[in-house]
């Protein structure tokens, strides 16, 4: 009976081939797993982002104390907003907030300073709403451009604020027009 025997020539070259496509395969995986680490930081940075601006849009929320209308000839031809921010809101820059203005006539995006006015009420002098005691009175134009609102008829102002968030007020004109300002 013969004894096998051990062929030890050529394994070492099969091994020294084999640890070089494992060192090769450790370095890729290593590159791989950076990448990943990279992108799903890039990720849960861009999820924050989003996130924050999800709650500052359903939470940023501007609540319309009272709202009045100039009388005109038959019409409401100036819209007046006494404003303020809403519990848990951050704070709302007016300056940066547009007015989207609809009615069955007319559309129109207003802007600060040219399509509307924001005056200070109670507050600290700037036309942010910081605090919920804080008021802020929105004058809107409508002798020109948006077109002055009929007795009996009705309009939609949808004010976005800086964040995105909006608020949306109807605004119904009385048949019956009396006095130089009615409720709207």
């Amino acid at each position: 009976m013969k004894l096998p025997t051990t062929d030890d020539t050529g394994r070492g070259q099969v091994g020294i081939g084999t640890l070089i496509i494992f060192i090769a395969l450790v370095l890729v995986a290593a590159v791989a797993a950076g990448v990943l680490v990279n992108t799903a930081g890039e990720l849960q940075s861009r999820a924050s982002d989003t996130g924050e601006d999800a709650q500052a849009q359903v939470s940023n929320q501007i609540d319309v104390v009272s709202a009045t209308g100039a009388v005109g000839s038959n019409n409401v031809n100036e819209i007046t907003l006494v404003v303020k921010k809403s519990p848990g809101s951050d704070p709302i820059d007016l300056d940066e907030a547009t007015i989207q203005y609809t009615s069955a006539s007319d559309s129109a995006t207003l802007i600060q300073g040219t399509g509307f006015t924001v005056d200070e009420v109670t507050g600290d002098g700037d036309n942010v709403l910081d605090t919920t005691d804080e008021r802020l009175e929105v004058t809107i134009d409508l002798s020109s451009s948006p077109s002055a609102i009929d007795a009996g008829g009705s309009a939609e102002l949808k004010i976005v604020d800086q964040s995105g968030a909006s608020t949306v007020y109807g605004v119904n004109v009385p048949d019956v027009l009396s006095g130089d300002y009615v409720q709207v």
